[in-house]
């Protein structure tokens, strides 16, 4: 019996009882996407029904965390296109449920599906710091940057309960390593202490994502993320402690939330941000029916006028990934994004950027019982 019920319970998710892949609202309670469809590397994804497959009533989804012992935690990157060239992330999927995440498809790595999957199947890391630790103890190890938040949100719900984040923060504190963070995440506060000494030493910068200051509309494109006006307290509290803060507007959504480029640029500058950046909405892979979706179901009449612009950007696709261009795009719209943004951090005395963090004061510390060290 329970072999049929899971069948079925399996047959329901990968969409294959019903034409309509969406799942009933009831079931996807304060969830960013619609649906669950299967990803590329799910091995069942081209089951078909045999038949037997009958609707029944299913329970709602809920957050699962499963934990992950880490064999590594550094991923390096060459993308001539990013800032950084190394990064950490703590997390696999993300509990604030963004309909517009570009990280989505990492969670078809694993056989999840990047809709309801992403952001209910929460993978965290304990072992991260200490992983860490031993990685920049490598004397063939040379400081730069470390980002995170790059992926997935370092701060999401599961980090209140878990401090995974907050012990890779000692760890670099105690080497002396710089790290740049982003976050949606209010939970950041927490770890004030950490950051504000690293801070003294020039050793980290903070970027608050913020996309849109309409609490309703953010609700829906980030269900389970803070509100603006709590973010915005945030970079406040940050700033308060002599954090250096940037806002990030990412992404830009055409139609939706373009029109908001000034208003929060003064916003996050009266709160006491000191740079600002912003990133043109992606759909790589999975996140672009996933996104068509959720436009369909809250935009129905704006719907084609989104796509539109972003193919405009995009050669005619809904997301071209050649780098120099899949941050912003290219054309008149995203020229036009790009003057808008450039006059208002001008108006409102943003940098681009935030002065580099020091590389010069990396220390690899003794270790746990090596008293040789010191002679």
């Amino acid at each position: 019996m329970r072999f049929v019920v899971f069948v079925l319970y399996l047959f329901y998710f990968l969409g294959m009882n019903t034409s309509k892949s969406e799942i009933p609202a009831d079931l996807r309670r304060s969830r960013g996407a619609l649906s669950n469809q299967t990803g590329r590397f799910d091995l069942q994804r081209n089951v078909e029904s045999d038949g037997w497959d009958m609707e029944e009533e299913l329970p709602p989804f809920r957050t699962e965390l499963t934990l992950e012992q880490a064999k590594s935690i550094i991923t390096r990157n060459t993308s001539p296109d990013l800032p950084f060239d190394r990064s950490l992330n703590p997390y696999r999927g993300c509990e604030h449920g963004c309909v517009y995440c570009f990280a989505r498809p990492t969670h078809c790595y694993l056989g999840f599906s990047a809709g309801l999957d992403f952001e209910t199947k929460i993978i965290a890391r304990p072992n991260a710091s200490e992983i860490l630790d031993k990685e920049l103890r490598r004397k063939s190890y040379k400081p730069d940057t470390i980002a995170i938040g790059t992926n997935t949100d370092p701060y999401q719900p599961a980090e209140r309960d878990m401090k995974v984040m907050r012990g890779c923060l000692k760890v670099l504190s105690a080497f002396n390593h710089p790290v740049g963070i982003v976050t949606k995440g209010t939970l950041i506060e927490r770890d004030i202490d950490v950051l504000a000494s690293m801070a003294q030493r020039g050793l980290v910068n903070v970027g608050i994502s913020i996309t849109s200051l309409d609490t309703s509309l953010s609700r829906l494109m980030e269900p389970r993320a803070p509100s603006p006006k709590r973010r915005l307290q945030t970079i406040r509290r940050l700033a308060d402690a002599g954090i250096p803060v940037r806002l990030m507007m990412a992404p830009v959504v055409p139609s939706v939330t373009d029109h908001e480029i000034e208003a929060i640029l003064q916003a996050s500058c009266v709160a006491g941000a000191k740079a600002a950046n912003w990133i043109m909405l992606r759909l790589p892979q999975e996140v672009s029916p996933l996104f068509r979706e959720w436009l369909e179901a809250h935009f129905p009449m704006r719907s084609e006028r989104v796509m539109a612009r972003l193919r405009e950007m995009h050669r005619g696709q809904d997301y071209d990934a050649q780098w120099g261009r899949r941050m912003r795009g290219e054309g008149h719209y995203a020229d036009m994004i790009a003057a808008r943004f450039k006059i208002a951090m001008r108006r409102q005395g943003l940098a681009p950027d935030l002065p580099p963090l020091r590389q010069d004061l990396f220390q690899v510390p003794l270790a746990v019982g090596d008293q040789m060290a010191l002679f």
